[in-house]
């Protein structure tokens, strides 16, 4: 299914905000507990920070957030529905990598594509800014795991996550390239 990919306005931040709520649930209800993972998206999906972060986004070249929607002529009469999102910015330690700190899908649309087309948006945004993409998710996330190393990232390190005590997250890098 066709997806239009575009930079994100603040006209999208409750869609941005639902994709964030019902993928943490479907991702990690069953590691965190869904009360926790409710207070998790309401603190880090907070209406007025992601404002800003797609504000931030809009006014530089080495970040990005993006949304995934139905193309304009699928939904002419109404808003188009949003199936993900992705932020990506520089990695605060090393300018020559970008860090991805938010790619989410709807569930509803998990294998459809949706992420693919997310991260290779971004990889072609920044082909001339960065040489490698850096993530960091949840050990417990197999879904994601298995997500981007389909795509292509390999594992550099496991460090204990802030998100709880005990819990685990792995790191992922991969040189930015567009495919041709």
């Amino acid at each position: 299914m066709s997806r239009d990919v575009r930079p994100a306005t603040v006209d999208d931040v409750w869609a941005v905000h639902r994709v964030a709520r019902e993928s943490w649930h479907a991702a990690y209800d069953d590691v965190l507990g869904p009360e926790t993972v409710a207070d998790v998206v309401d603190e880090w999906y907070a209406f007025g920070d992601l404002e800003s972060s797609i504000a931030t986004a809009t006014d530089r070249d080495d970040a990005a957030f993006l949304v995934a929607t139905d193309p304009p002529a699928a939904s002419p009469a109404s808003e188009p529905d949003c199936y993900g999102f992705a932020h990506a910015v520089p990695w605060p330690e090393d300018e020559s990598v970008a860090f991805l700190a938010r790619l989410y899908v709807r569930p509803t649309t998990w294998n459809e594509g949706v992420g693919t087309a997310l991260l290779e948006a971004l990889e072609r945004a920044f082909t001339a800014e960065f040489d490698r993409l850096r993530l960091a998710v949840l050990a417990a996330n197999d879904i994601g795991i298995s997500f981007y190393e389909s795509r292509g990232f390999e594992r550099v390190a496991t460090r204990q996550s802030d998100l709880a005590a005990g819990l685990e997250e792995h790191v992922y890098e991969k040189p930015v390239s567009v495919e041709e």
